[in-house]
């Protein structure tokens, strides 16, 4: 068990470095004069040269690449000259908001998706069944721009029961923190909420086949408990690999999303950072969201390995 997890951390590792490695060399190949994308074409050739000293350009590739690695590394993460900011107190302004809503929105979608694929799965070719399957595959195929708007349009402009923008915690503002988070959590686990519904469905459906549910059936258990707690339970195995999917999935849709109802968050960040060309930003920004991917995937491939004793054996 103990080298299972010691390998995916290796792998862990390996793949961030592989991405600090395209990250670095895409930003590079950007065309144009970084500085004066940030700074504007206005500023004096003085400042210019001041600040691409500063960003290290003038320095060979694989010498700024050490260079930024050795001091994210040792968590400087670079300054924002287009924030005139240093990019730590960004990241650790926005990045906890994405975080917030990236997790209730986790958490929503794998309680609700796992219930209705469960139930249709009992309820198999009935009209709950039939009805449910339908709103998972619209739920798929609705773009969540298009629904952010669309409850905007309907409950802050229209019936003026939600305000349209912003975001509070729940330690500043209880009731505003509810009323500013129920639209963005929609809009990012309405995905999955429909992929959990489909794979648990699927899951249940071969699960309740097996022979030690027709055992059970036949000690004569209730069928609730043979269906929560022999069924299900076997079942959810399929379903922890689709959990670092989901949020990753998550923070990804937060670009848009947290444009959409203007929330300082992490998505919208990367966006304003990618506009102005804020290469020390972007890197950041890019290389931190793709650590919280890895780890993820790390921590459902641990959680795999408890509940399959197969993985454990290998």
């Amino acid at each position: 068990m103990y080298k299972y997890i010691g390998k995916r951390i290796l792998q862990m590792f390996l793949a961030l470095f592989l991405i600090s490695i395209f990250v670095f060399a895409l930003l590079q190949m950007i065309p144009g004069d970084p500085v004066y994308a940030m700074l504007g074409d206005e500023i004096s050739i003085e400042r210019h040269d001041q600040v691409y000293r500063e960003m290290r350009l003038d320095r060979p590739l694989p010498e700024q690449y050490g260079a930024w690695m050795k001091d994210f590394a040792q968590g400087n993460m670079g300054y924002s000259f287009s924030y005139r900011k240093p990019v730590s107190e960004l990241v650790a302004a926005r990045l906890p908001t994405t975080m917030y809503l990236g997790v209730i929105s986790s958490i929503v979608s794998v309680v609700l998706g796992v219930l209705f694929g469960a139930v249709t799965a009992v309820k198999r070719g009935t009209w709950i069944d039939n009805v449910v399957t339908v709103i998972s595959n619209i739920g798929l195929a609705t773009p969540i721009f298009w629904l952010g708007i669309l409850l905007v349009l309907v409950f802050s402009l229209n019936l003026g029961w939600l305000p349209s923008n912003g975001f509070t915690f729940p330690w500043e503002d209880l009731g505003m923190s509810l009323k500013q988070t129920i639209m963005p959590v929609i809009c990012m686990s309405i995905g999955g909420i429909a992929s959990y519904t489909r794979q648990s469905r699927s899951s249940m459906l071969e699960v309740i086949r097996q022979d030690y549910i027709r055992t059970a059936r036949s000690k004569g258990l209730p069928e609730g408990r043979i269906i929560w707690k022999h069924a299900l339970k076997n079942a959810l195995i399929p379903i922890l690999t689709l959990i670092a999917v989901t949020l990753r999935n998550t923070i990804a849709g937060a670009a848009v999303i947290e444009n959409v109802f203007n929330i300082n968050g992490m998505g919208s960040l990367m966006v304003q950072c990618i506009t102005k060309r804020d290469f020390q930003l972007v890197q950041a920004c890019i290389l931190l969201l793709s650590a919280v991917t890895c780890v993820c995937n790390l921590l459902v491939d641990i959680a795999y390995a408890y509940v399959d004793p197969r993985i454990r054996l290998q």
